[in-house]
């Protein structure tokens, strides 16, 4: 029997700043492929969502549990075989370390766009505890996605559906997959 070269899973980790479109296209990908969805969002404790509600920055001290529990959700799905996308701000490179570590199914899209639009998206937005003002301390913090991290770099300027088509379109080459259906490609 042949041995497996790549991951048997793939996680999909839509990255990047507070209003960069991570929600949405991570929205349109699951859509599409059918695959197990986590708003990041969800994963921090009452304690964070309160800190960013009053304004106060998170330091890494708050972001590490959270990264945690991410981490151990991407295990789960690793471990039933289940292909997965999944929102996570990711802003520093040991953030996207502790998330791969022991996990080869991670693949990040870290979407971007100029912080001109990102700020008119969150300061437009409704029914999100993140205020416009935590945005400066996000971009201060963000380590772009580096060339030996696996992943890649997407403009969020398109609509989700465009942009959507870039992401699947740089995973199938660096993953070399077949993303055409909805169905797993494990």
């Amino acid at each position: 029997m042949a041995e497996q070269t790549g991951p048997r899973t793939t996680t999909i980790v839509v990255m990047g700043v507070s209003g960069a479109g991570k929600s949405t296209v991570a929205a349109e990908l699951v859509s599409r492929l059918g695959w197990d969805f986590a708003e990041g969002d969800e994963f921090h404790p009452p304690e964070n969502v309160e800190k960013m509600r009053a304004g106060i920055p998170l330091d890494d001290d708050d972001r590490w549990p959270w990264l945690r529990r991410l981490a151990a959700w991407i295990g789960e799905h690793e471990a039933a075989g289940t292909n997965a996308v999944v929102t996570c701000s990711a802003l520093k490179r040991a953030y996207r370390d502790l998330l791969c570590d022991g996990h080869p199914s991670v693949w990040f899209a870290h979407v971007q766009a100029a912080s001109e639009l990102i700020r008119d998206r969150v300061e437009h937005r409704s029914g999100h505890y993140m205020p416009a003002s935590l945005l400066d301390s996000q971009l201060a913090t963000l380590e772009p996605l580096q060339d030996d991290e696996p992943g890649a770099v997407i403009s969020g300027v398109d609509p989700a559906a465009q942009v959507a088509d870039h992401v699947l379109t740089a995973l199938s080459k660096e993953r070399s997959l077949d993303l055409r259906t909805q169905e797993d490609t494990p």
